[in-house]
């Protein structure tokens, strides 16, 4: 998918750049792209997923991430608890819990993603989202 059509598919939510393809690529299932805002102090990115694109579970730890969803239709699941569909102007608070997030089977999704500093804040990636569970999601 070229990056005009996604631009389309997620009409006035690709308020900002898409960025190149994401360098964390090998921790996702489908094409994501990602555009930093910001470096200073708090971090800030623009992530942009083609459909049916998802990240691995995984968990900030010592620290966290706060999602501000800007574009198409997307999911978030904790673990343990069933995916919540994510629409423009959601916003997703997510502490130290395994979780995943991304599109939607068939829409592109975007979200900006701000870091919550922590002190040895990280990301630890686990296992990718069950294909079987994730192909159930509409």
């Amino acid at each position: 998918m070229d990056k005009e059509q996604i631009k389309k598919d997620l009409g006035n939510g690709a308020i900002f750049d898409i960025g190149e393809k994401n360098p964390f690529g090998e921790f996702f299932d489908g094409q994501s792209y990602l555009k930093m805002l910001t470096t200073k102090g708090v971090s800030i990115a623009n992530v942009t997923f083609e459909r049916g694109c998802r990240n691995h579970w995984h968990r900030h730890i010592s620290g966290g991430q706060i999602l501000l969803c800007t574009g198409g239709r997307g999911y978030y699941q904790k673990w343990g608890e069933p995916a919540r569909e994510l629409l423009p102007g959601d916003i997703v608070e997510i502490g130290e819990e395994k979780h995943w997030h991304g599109a939607a089977p068939d829409s592109c999704f975007c979200h900006i993603a701000i870091e919550i500093p922590g002190e040895n804040a990280k990301t630890q990636w686990l296992e990718p989202v069950d294909a079987e569970q994730y192909s159930k999601l509409k």
